[in-house]
């Protein structure tokens, strides 16, 4: 895990990634290629952090200041200069300080922000926990039967549905909001917090 005095390398990206949330990559850019090999060889993590202002590819975007560290889980790397990931979401951080390298890369000193702790569920943890459980068994049913012993679920193990904090993380990656609301609901410092708006959002929707 990074300390506050060393620099991490920073991925500008249009998404948004939260803590125990599944990230794949398609990295082509020879700049991001040199970072990712690079971390991979150290066994470092990176941080994700969406994009405020700029583009994915050339100059270095300007990125929200709170993002999420990811750890790649898999690669492979079938076309030449092609790289396919499978990463997954750890804690999220605040940029502290950033700069820019030759290349156009970004790296940052964070401060780590706690990790959400599993409390007692309350009637709207159960109700947004149920909910889910009956869409992530959905979809992967559906994974499994369009594509067999090659799928590959979109939700990391374990599931925590007893952690608010981690069905709130799940229900702000599935549905259909702004990147700007993913990125508010990130910056919440409390997972129950952050359930609470998510609960809202499905009752007025009539999803629960």
């Amino acid at each position: 895990m990074p300390d506050n005095h060393s620099w991490i390398p920073l991925f500008p990206l249009n998404t948004v990634l939260f803590p125990g949330g599944v990230l794949p990559l398609k990295v082509f850019e020879t700049r991001y290629l040199d970072m990712l090999r690079e971390c991979m060889k150290k066994q470092q993590q990176f941080g994700v952090v969406l994009i405020k202002s700029g583009q994915e590819v050339g100059i270095a975007a300007e990125p929200e200041s709170i993002g999420c560290l990811t750890q790649i889980t898999e690669w492979d790397m079938q076309d030449l200069g092609v790289m396919m990931l499978r990463t997954v979401g750890g804690q999220r951080f605040r940029i502290m300080q950033q700069r820019v390298l030759p290349d156009q890369r970004l790296e940052a000193q964070i401060e780590l922000i706690p990790a959400d702790q599993p409390g007692t569920p309350d009637q709207a943890h159960l109700q947004c926990a149920s909910t889910l459980k009956l869409v992530i068994d959905d979809i992967n049913n559906k994974g499994r039967a369009a594509h067999g012993p090659n799928y590959a679920s979109p939700f990391a193990l374990p599931l925590q549905f007893d952690n608010a904090g981690w069905v709130a993380n799940r229900w702000c990656e599935i549905l259909p909001i702004p990147l700007k609301a993913r990125q508010a609901l990130l910056e919440l410092n409390d997972g129950s917090e952050r359930l609470d708006i998510v609960h809202q959002y499905l009752l007025q929707h009539n999803i629960i």
